[in-house]
């Protein structure tokens, strides 16, 4: 879908790994009249994270809901049997794990292939260093905040220093540095002083159902922390 947005906005994207899955479509709908920017939607295996959430189908069944960017988080090993399948129910940007295989520059060249924006993500355990010979193959950087798998952890604050050593690493390449994991009205502000533009939040917009007030709470901290820090 048609995306405005550049890496020096601040985007929110809701993770619906924490709606009513009862009543995935009008969850979707209701962010999207919400104000988010983007859709964000975890995929996991049962194998590289604990947990199993959904697959292609579920995607596509989603698409028609609502018209803004999916932001497809593939937490899956090995991801590239699936990549064609997330790309084809409509995907915007697929994001893999540089843990979840042994050919990262491989699976993002698969996902540029089939015509959809590239990210990398790491977990928090994960050194920057890891994703650096791939910078200039990726849309966007998604660095886990929480270790990936189970939503409703707490932040982890050891990331912060990652995520400004990430932001240096990008320079003025046109990537969106993207965080993941315990955001919430509070935290948001953190990792937007240390560089991060793209928020994934679950719980933070989805709890007690105010998701308008939850967005734009979350997106003005962004974005006063952002001019603070400049």
């Amino acid at each position: 879908m048609a995306d405005r947005s550049s890496p020096g906005d601040i985007i929110i994207a809701p993770s619906i790994l924490s709606a009513d899955f009862a009543r995935l479509g009008e969850e979707v709908r209701a962010i999207d009249e919400a104000g988010c920017d983007w859709i964000h939607v975890d995929v996991m295996d049962g194998h590289f994270v604990p947990n199993i959430t959904i697959g292609p189908d579920v995607v596509q069944a989603l698409r028609p809901h609502s018209k803004k960017v999916f932001d497809v988080h593939l937490m899956i090993a090995p991801c590239d049997p699936f990549i064609e399948a997330f790309a084809k129910a409509g995907s915007d940007i697929i994001t893999v794990h540089a843990e979840a295989g042994p050919h990262l520059d491989r699976s993002l060249q698969l996902i540029k292939g089939l015509g959809t924006r590239a990210g990398v993500s790491i977990t928090p355990s994960t050194h920057e260093s890891a994703i650096a010979h791939v910078l200039d193959k990726v849309d966007l950087i998604l660095v886990m905040t929480v270790n990936p798998g189970c939503g409703g952890q707490a932040f982890i604050p050891a990331q912060l220093d990652k995520i400004r050593a990430i932001r240096k690493m990008i320079g003025s390449r046109p990537i969106h540095l993207e965080v993941d994991g315990g955001i919430n009205a509070t935290t948001v502000a953190l990792v937007a002083e240390a560089g991060a533009n793209a928020i994934v939040a679950g719980s933070g917009v989805f709890k007690g159902g105010a998701y308008a007030d939850n967005i734009a709470a979350i997106r003005k901290n962004a974005e006063r922390a952002r001019a603070a820090a400049a």
